[in-house]
C-alpha cells in the first residue's frame, strides 16, 4: 500500500538477486487500495518486464486480504511473501530458495536475526505480544516474520483454509510440514513510512490472539472460579467477625470488591462480544479480498 516509490527499487533487488542463480521466477504485486500511483507505477513496469504481474484489490484490505491474494494468484512450484520496501532483503530468497531445492524442507522461514532500528515501545509492544501468544496457543513466533517461502502444497493447504480473518504467521506454522529457517538482518526501509500505527498494531494484536486460540474465554473461567472462592472466603469471615455498623472502613472495603468483580464482569462480557462478534464476520461468509484490476487487463 501506498509503495510507489519503492516498486522500481524492489523490482531491481529482486532481479539482482535471483538472475545470477539462475532462478526462474514470476514477480506478483499487490496494490492493497493504494491513495498513490502504486498501480500506475505497476502497470508501467509490467509493459517492460514479462515476469510482473500485478493485482489491484478494490480497497484496503489488510495486509493479510493482500498476501492471500498474492499466494492464490501464484503459479510457481513454490512462492515467497515478501514486503515492498526492502526491510526484507531479496538476496536472502536465493538463499531460501537452495533450501528448499534441496528438498530438506517445504516452509523455509526467515527469522529476525537483528529486528533494525525499532523504537522502545514498538519493541515492548511485539515482546509482550508474542509472550502472550505463546503462553496462550503454545506458538513461538518470536522473531518470526511474514518473509518465507512455501511449497506449492503448503500454499495450496493455506488455499483450503476456510477462515476470513487470518492470521498467515501463525497459519503458516499451524499446517505443519517440514520447517527449516535462515536468518536476516531487517534493514532501514528504502523509500516511506511504516503503515502500522500504534492503534493498528493494538487492533492486529487483538484479531491475531482471537484467531488462534479461545484462551481468553478459558482465562474468564478461571477468574470466575477464583472470584467464587474469594467471594466464599469473605463470607466465612463475615460470618465468624462481627463489625460495627457504623464502620465506615468495611463499606468501602465492600464497595471496593463489588466495584472491581463488576469490573471483572464488564471485561468478561467484553471478551466474549469480541469473539461473538468475529463468529458473526465468519458467518457471513465475505472474501477475504476482491480483485478489482490486473495488469494483464482482466
Amino acid at each position: 500500500m501506498n509503495e510507489e516509490d519503492n516498486i522500481p527499487a524492489l523490482l531491481r533487488a529482486v532481479s539482482e538477486a535471483l538472475d545470477p542463480a539462475q532462478i526462474p521466477y514470476e514477480l506478483i504485486l499487490v496494490d492493497d487500495g493504494s491513495s498513490d500511483n502504486s498501480w500506475a507505477v505497476i502497470c508501467e513496469q509490467a509493459q517492460s518486464e514479462p515476469r510482473l504481474r500485478g493485482l489491484r484489490l478494490s480497497r484496503n484490505f489488510g495486509k493479510e486480504g493482500a498476501m492471500f491474494a498474492g499466494l492464490a494468484e501464484a503459479r510457481g512450484d513454490c512462492c515467497v511473501i515478501s514486503d515492498a520496501d526492502l526491510q526484507f532483503p531479496p538476496a536472502v530468497i536465493a538463499e531460501m530458495y537452495a533450501v528448499w531445492k534441496s528438498g530438506a524442507a517445504d516452509v523455509v522461514e526467515a527469522k529476525k536475526r537483528s529486528r533494525g532500528k525499532e523504537g522502545l515501545v514498538y519493541k515492548l509492544f511485539t515482546k509482550a505480544f508474542y509472550g502472550l501468544l505463546k503462553a496462550m496457543s503454545g506458538y513461538d513466533l518470536n522473531n518470526a516474520s511474514d518473509f518465507k517461502l512455501l511449497d506449492r502444497r503448503v500454499v495450496d493447504a493455506l488455499g483450503e483454509m476456510p477462515e476470513r480473518q487470518t492470521f498467515f504467521r501463525a497459519m503458516s506454522s499451524w499446517v505443519g510440514f517440514r520447517t527449516e529457517t535462515v536468518l536476516f538482518d531487517v534493514r532501514e526501509r528504502n523509500s516511506g513510512k511504516s503503515k502500522f500505527s500504534p492503534k493498528k498494531l493494538v487492533k492486529m494484536a487483538l484479531s491475531s490472539i482471537a484467531s488462534f486460540t479461545s484462551a481468553p474465554m478459558q482465562l474468564i473461567t478461571f477468574i470466575g472460579a477464583v472470584s467464587c472462592l474469594l467471594s466464599v472466603a469473605l463470607g466465612i469471615f463475615t460470618i465468624f467477625f462481627h463489625f460495627p455498623r457504623e464502620s465506615v472502613e468495611m463499606l468501602c472495603a465492600a464497595l471496593s470488591v463489588v466495584g472491581f468483580l463488576l469490573s471483572l464482569i464488564m471485561i468478561a462480557l467484553g471478551i466474549l462480544g469480541y469473539y461473538a462478534a468475529r463468529i458473526y464476520e465468519e458467518l457471513k461468509n465475505r472474501p477475504r479480498y476482491i480483485v478489482s484490476e490486473r495488469t494483464d487487463g482482466r
